[in-house]
Protein backbone atom coordinates (compact mmCIF):
# COMPACT_ATOMS: atom_id res chain seq x y z
CA UNK A 1 0.00 0.00 0.00
CA UNK A 2 2.64 2.31 0.93
CA UNK A 3 5.06 2.03 -2.22
CA UNK A 4 1.91 2.35 -4.44
CA UNK A 5 0.81 5.33 -3.18
CA UNK A 6 4.56 7.06 -3.26
CA UNK A 7 4.58 5.76 -6.55
CA UNK A 8 3.65 9.16 -8.09
CA UNK A 9 4.50 12.70 -7.13
CA UNK A 10 1.36 14.05 -6.12
CA UNK A 11 0.90 17.09 -3.59
CA UNK A 12 -1.13 14.90 -1.21
CA UNK A 13 1.72 12.46 -1.17
CA UNK A 14 4.04 15.82 0.33
CA UNK A 15 1.51 16.51 2.35
CA UNK A 16 1.06 13.21 3.91
CA UNK A 17 4.74 13.07 4.37
CA UNK A 18 5.29 16.59 5.92
CA UNK A 19 2.33 15.30 8.59
CA UNK A 20 3.99 12.50 9.76
CA UNK A 21 7.67 14.09 10.02
CA UNK A 22 5.60 16.89 11.98
CA UNK A 23 4.25 13.84 13.98
CA UNK A 24 7.72 11.84 15.21
CA UNK A 25 9.52 15.33 15.83
CA UNK A 26 7.22 15.99 17.72
CA UNK A 27 6.68 12.88 19.94
CA UNK A 28 10.40 12.90 19.80
CA UNK A 29 10.64 16.35 21.14
CA UNK A 30 7.74 15.79 23.80
CA UNK A 31 9.89 13.11 26.02
CA UNK A 32 11.97 15.89 27.26
CA UNK A 33 9.84 19.35 27.58
CA UNK A 34 12.42 21.32 29.46
CA UNK A 35 12.86 23.43 26.03
CA UNK A 36 9.24 24.80 26.41
CA UNK A 37 10.60 26.61 29.65
CA UNK A 38 12.44 29.31 27.29
CA UNK A 39 11.01 31.29 23.73
CA UNK A 40 14.64 31.18 22.84
CA UNK A 41 14.81 26.74 22.93
CA UNK A 42 11.25 26.98 21.62
CA UNK A 43 12.19 29.48 18.45
CA UNK A 44 15.72 26.53 17.86
CA UNK A 45 13.05 23.55 17.95
CA UNK A 46 10.52 25.45 15.61
CA UNK A 47 13.47 26.30 13.07
CA UNK A 48 14.84 22.72 13.37
CA UNK A 49 12.11 21.49 12.29
CA UNK A 50 11.72 24.13 9.47
CA UNK A 51 15.00 22.83 8.27
CA UNK A 52 14.01 19.53 8.32
CA UNK A 53 11.05 20.04 6.38
CA UNK A 54 13.10 22.07 3.70
CA UNK A 55 15.62 19.24 3.71
CA UNK A 56 12.78 16.62 2.75
CA UNK A 57 11.97 19.45 -0.38
CA UNK A 58 14.94 19.45 -1.20
CA UNK A 59 15.27 15.93 -1.74
CA UNK A 60 12.09 15.92 -3.65
CA UNK A 61 13.59 18.83 -5.77
CA UNK A 62 16.80 17.16 -6.47
CA UNK A 63 15.71 14.00 -7.62
CA UNK A 64 13.00 14.87 -9.80
CA UNK A 65 14.35 18.12 -11.37
CA UNK A 66 17.62 16.11 -11.97
CA UNK A 67 16.19 12.96 -13.52
CA UNK A 68 17.53 10.91 -10.93
CA UNK A 69 14.73 8.82 -10.51
CA UNK A 70 11.19 8.72 -12.19
CA UNK A 71 7.62 10.99 -11.09
CA UNK A 72 7.63 9.04 -7.77
CA UNK A 73 8.02 9.98 -3.84
CA UNK A 74 10.31 6.82 -3.32
CA UNK A 75 13.41 9.05 -2.67
CA UNK A 76 11.57 11.64 0.27
CA UNK A 77 9.43 8.73 2.13
CA UNK A 78 12.89 7.14 2.55
CA UNK A 79 14.66 9.47 3.37
CA UNK A 80 12.08 10.00 6.40
CA UNK A 81 12.02 6.55 7.40
CA UNK A 82 16.04 6.99 7.89
CA UNK A 83 15.16 10.13 10.33
CA UNK A 84 12.52 8.08 12.14
CA UNK A 85 15.06 4.96 12.18
CA UNK A 86 17.83 7.20 13.84
CA UNK A 87 15.54 9.60 15.95
CA UNK A 88 18.66 10.80 17.50
CA UNK A 89 19.04 12.74 14.76
CA UNK A 90 15.76 14.77 15.00
CA UNK A 91 17.68 16.37 17.78
CA UNK A 92 21.41 17.10 16.09
CA UNK A 93 20.42 20.74 15.80
CA UNK A 94 24.37 21.16 14.46
CA UNK A 95 23.90 17.89 12.04
CA UNK A 96 20.22 19.26 10.84
CA UNK A 97 21.89 22.62 9.18
CA UNK A 98 25.10 21.17 8.55
CA UNK A 99 23.04 18.84 6.11
CA UNK A 100 21.12 20.89 4.97
CA UNK A 101 23.82 22.98 3.80
CA UNK A 102 25.24 20.16 2.20
CA UNK A 103 22.11 19.66 0.43
CA UNK A 104 21.89 22.69 -1.43
CA UNK A 105 25.55 22.83 -2.74
CA UNK A 106 24.29 18.92 -4.20
CA UNK A 107 21.82 20.70 -5.97
CA UNK A 108 24.43 23.17 -7.60
CA UNK A 109 26.81 20.55 -8.51
CA UNK A 110 24.63 18.03 -10.19
CA UNK A 111 22.85 20.85 -11.93
CA UNK A 112 26.30 21.96 -13.18
CA UNK A 113 25.36 19.19 -16.16
CA UNK A 114 23.29 21.67 -17.61
CA UNK A 115 26.20 24.22 -18.51
CA UNK A 116 24.65 27.12 -17.45
CA UNK A 117 25.76 29.45 -14.84
CA UNK A 118 28.78 27.22 -13.93
CA UNK A 119 31.14 29.42 -12.08
CA UNK A 120 28.00 30.68 -10.04
CA UNK A 121 27.07 27.09 -9.19
CA UNK A 122 30.81 26.26 -8.12
CA UNK A 123 31.05 29.26 -5.80
CA UNK A 124 27.84 28.68 -4.70
CA UNK A 125 28.36 24.58 -3.87
CA UNK A 126 31.78 25.54 -2.51
CA UNK A 127 30.05 28.22 0.04
CA UNK A 128 27.28 25.83 1.20
CA UNK A 129 29.91 23.07 2.24
CA UNK A 130 31.95 25.53 4.03
CA UNK A 131 29.13 26.86 5.77
CA UNK A 132 28.32 23.64 6.87
CA UNK A 133 31.58 22.67 7.43
CA UNK A 134 31.33 25.67 10.39
CA UNK A 135 28.70 23.48 11.72
CA UNK A 136 30.72 20.04 11.76
CA UNK A 137 34.32 20.53 10.43
CA UNK A 138 34.18 17.01 8.59
CA UNK A 139 31.79 18.05 5.82
CA UNK A 140 34.83 19.91 4.38
CA UNK A 141 35.86 16.77 2.74
CA UNK A 142 32.38 17.23 0.58
CA UNK A 143 34.85 19.60 -1.49
CA UNK A 144 35.93 16.68 -3.58
CA UNK A 145 32.70 16.57 -4.76
CA UNK A 146 32.88 20.24 -6.35
CA UNK A 147 36.35 19.35 -7.97
CA UNK A 148 34.75 16.20 -9.51
CA UNK A 149 32.08 18.35 -10.50
CA UNK A 150 34.48 20.72 -12.40
CA UNK A 151 36.72 17.02 -13.64
CA UNK A 152 33.19 16.15 -15.34
CA UNK A 153 31.69 18.97 -16.99
CA UNK A 154 33.64 22.38 -16.89
CA UNK A 155 37.49 21.38 -16.68
CA UNK A 156 38.87 23.04 -19.80
CA UNK A 157 38.38 27.04 -17.69
CA UNK A 158 41.01 27.45 -15.92
CA UNK A 159 39.25 29.97 -13.99
CA UNK A 160 36.65 27.48 -12.39
CA UNK A 161 39.60 25.64 -10.76
CA UNK A 162 40.19 29.07 -8.67
CA UNK A 163 36.19 29.60 -7.64
CA UNK A 164 36.43 27.38 -4.82
CA UNK A 165 39.63 29.04 -3.17
CA UNK A 166 37.50 32.19 -3.76
CA UNK A 167 34.42 30.69 -1.63
CA UNK A 168 37.09 29.80 0.58
CA UNK A 169 38.36 32.95 1.14
CA UNK A 170 34.89 35.16 1.60
CA UNK A 171 33.67 32.36 4.17
CA UNK A 172 36.60 32.74 6.06
CA UNK A 173 36.18 36.68 6.00
CA UNK A 174 32.60 36.40 7.08
CA UNK A 175 33.82 34.09 9.71
CA UNK A 176 36.55 36.00 11.33
CA UNK A 177 34.16 38.88 11.52
CA UNK A 178 31.11 36.82 13.22
CA UNK A 179 33.75 36.07 15.76
CA UNK A 180 35.11 39.33 16.15
CA UNK A 181 31.19 40.43 16.65
CA UNK A 182 30.20 38.15 19.06
CA UNK A 183 33.92 38.80 21.01
CA UNK A 184 34.95 34.60 20.77
CA UNK A 185 37.79 33.20 19.16
CA UNK A 186 35.55 30.38 17.29
CA UNK A 187 38.89 28.84 15.23
CA UNK A 188 39.23 27.25 18.67
CA UNK A 189 35.96 25.97 18.09
CA UNK A 190 36.88 24.33 14.88
CA UNK A 191 40.19 22.78 16.02
CA UNK A 192 38.62 21.13 18.32
CA UNK A 193 36.41 19.16 15.75
CA UNK A 194 39.38 18.81 13.15
CA UNK A 195 40.26 15.84 15.71
CA UNK A 196 39.59 12.60 14.15
CA UNK A 197 37.79 10.08 16.13
CA UNK A 198 37.56 5.99 15.33
CA UNK A 199 35.34 5.28 18.69
CA UNK A 200 32.37 3.06 17.18
CA UNK A 201 31.44 2.38 20.88
CA UNK A 202 28.70 5.38 21.47
CA UNK A 203 26.21 3.78 21.77
CA UNK A 204 23.44 4.91 24.36
CA UNK A 205 20.98 1.92 24.29
CA UNK A 206 20.90 -1.33 22.66
CA UNK A 207 18.21 -0.28 20.03
CA UNK A 208 20.64 2.22 18.69
CA UNK A 209 22.86 -0.57 18.29
CA UNK A 210 19.88 -2.55 16.41
CA UNK A 211 19.29 0.57 13.91
CA UNK A 212 22.80 0.73 12.99
CA UNK A 213 22.81 -3.12 12.44
CA UNK A 214 19.53 -2.89 10.29
CA UNK A 215 21.04 -0.35 8.47
CA UNK A 216 23.79 -1.77 7.07
CA UNK A 217 21.86 -4.21 5.06
CA UNK A 218 19.45 -1.63 3.94
CA UNK A 219 23.08 0.49 2.67
CA UNK A 220 23.81 -3.14 0.84
CA UNK A 221 20.27 -3.52 -0.72
CA UNK A 222 20.60 -0.16 -2.23
CA UNK A 223 24.48 0.97 -2.96
CA UNK A 224 25.19 -2.40 -5.07
CA UNK A 225 22.72 -2.54 -7.74
CA UNK A 226 22.99 1.22 -8.06
CA UNK A 227 26.97 0.92 -8.39
CA UNK A 228 25.86 -1.64 -11.16
CA UNK A 229 23.07 -0.20 -12.93
CA UNK A 230 24.90 3.51 -13.30
CA UNK A 231 26.45 2.53 -16.81
CA UNK A 232 23.22 1.08 -18.44
CA UNK A 233 22.03 4.72 -17.60
CA UNK A 234 21.34 7.44 -20.38
CA UNK A 235 24.83 8.98 -20.87
CA UNK A 236 24.18 12.34 -19.72
CA UNK A 237 22.47 11.61 -16.52
CA UNK A 238 25.50 9.05 -15.96
CA UNK A 239 27.74 11.53 -14.36
CA UNK A 240 24.89 13.05 -11.88
CA UNK A 241 24.09 8.95 -10.48
CA UNK A 242 28.32 9.11 -9.89
CA UNK A 243 28.19 12.16 -7.93
CA UNK A 244 24.69 11.00 -5.77
CA UNK A 245 27.45 7.92 -5.62
CA UNK A 246 30.29 10.23 -4.38
CA UNK A 247 27.79 11.79 -1.94
CA UNK A 248 27.18 8.66 -0.17
CA UNK A 249 30.84 7.49 0.10
CA UNK A 250 32.00 11.08 1.51
CA UNK A 251 29.14 10.74 3.90
CA UNK A 252 30.44 7.40 5.24
CA UNK A 253 33.66 9.57 5.38
CA UNK A 254 32.36 12.12 7.57
CA UNK A 255 30.59 9.70 9.54
CA UNK A 256 33.82 7.32 10.22
CA UNK A 257 36.80 10.57 10.57
CA UNK A 258 33.84 12.28 12.93
CA UNK A 259 35.14 12.25 16.57
CA UNK A 260 32.31 12.44 19.43
CA UNK A 261 29.88 9.83 17.57
CA UNK A 262 26.42 9.09 17.02
CA UNK A 263 24.39 7.91 14.94
CA UNK A 264 22.85 11.45 14.03
CA UNK A 265 26.12 11.53 11.66
CA UNK A 266 24.51 8.87 9.58
CA UNK A 267 22.34 11.70 8.06
CA UNK A 268 24.80 13.12 5.52
CA UNK A 269 23.90 9.43 3.94
CA UNK A 270 20.60 9.40 3.69
CA UNK A 271 19.98 11.73 0.60
CA UNK A 272 22.13 10.10 -1.47
CA UNK A 273 20.66 6.48 0.21
CA UNK A 274 17.12 7.66 -0.30
CA UNK A 275 18.01 8.75 -4.38
CA UNK A 276 19.85 5.02 -4.97
CA UNK A 277 16.67 3.37 -3.00
CA UNK A 278 14.09 5.20 -5.17
CA UNK A 279 16.09 3.69 -8.27
CA UNK A 280 16.13 0.03 -6.62
CA UNK A 281 12.45 0.69 -6.03
CA UNK A 282 12.02 1.22 -9.63
CA UNK A 283 13.77 -1.13 -10.65
CA UNK A 284 11.66 -4.01 -8.72
CA UNK A 285 8.98 -5.54 -11.69
CA UNK A 286 6.62 -6.56 -9.07
CA UNK A 287 4.20 -4.24 -6.88
CA UNK A 288 4.57 -6.69 -3.47
CA UNK A 289 8.12 -6.38 -3.60
CA UNK A 290 8.03 -2.91 -3.30
CA UNK A 291 5.64 -2.99 -1.30
CA UNK A 292 7.28 -5.68 1.18
CA UNK A 293 10.65 -2.89 1.17
CA UNK A 294 8.68 -0.06 1.99
CA UNK A 295 6.81 -1.97 4.31
CA UNK A 296 9.81 -3.63 6.01
CA UNK A 297 11.91 -0.35 6.72
CA UNK A 298 8.84 1.50 8.02
CA UNK A 299 7.64 -1.23 10.79
CA UNK A 300 11.72 -1.69 11.05
CA UNK A 301 11.96 2.63 11.65
CA UNK A 302 8.79 2.69 13.89
CA UNK A 303 9.96 -0.07 15.97
CA UNK A 304 12.94 1.62 16.50
CA UNK A 305 11.73 4.80 17.24
CA UNK A 306 8.81 3.99 19.96
CA UNK A 307 11.36 1.93 21.39
CA UNK A 308 13.67 4.85 22.17
CA UNK A 309 11.15 7.11 23.39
Amino acid sequence: MLASIFSETRPINYVLLGVTLVLFYGLYASADLSWLNTPIAIGQKAGLLLLLCASVLLVGFVTLRNSLSKANSYAVILFILFLVLFPTTLANGKIIVANFFLLLALRRLISLQSLVSPKEKIFDATFWILAASVFHFWCIIYLVMVFVSIVFHVARDYRNWIIPFIALLAVTIIYIMVGLMIGQDLFDHLLDDMVPGFDFTYFENIYQNIALSLFAPIVALFLLPYISSISSKPLNLQASHKKVLYAFLIGVGIYILSNNKNNSLLMFTFAPLAIMGANFMEAQKSDWTREAIVCSIAVVAFFIFFAQL
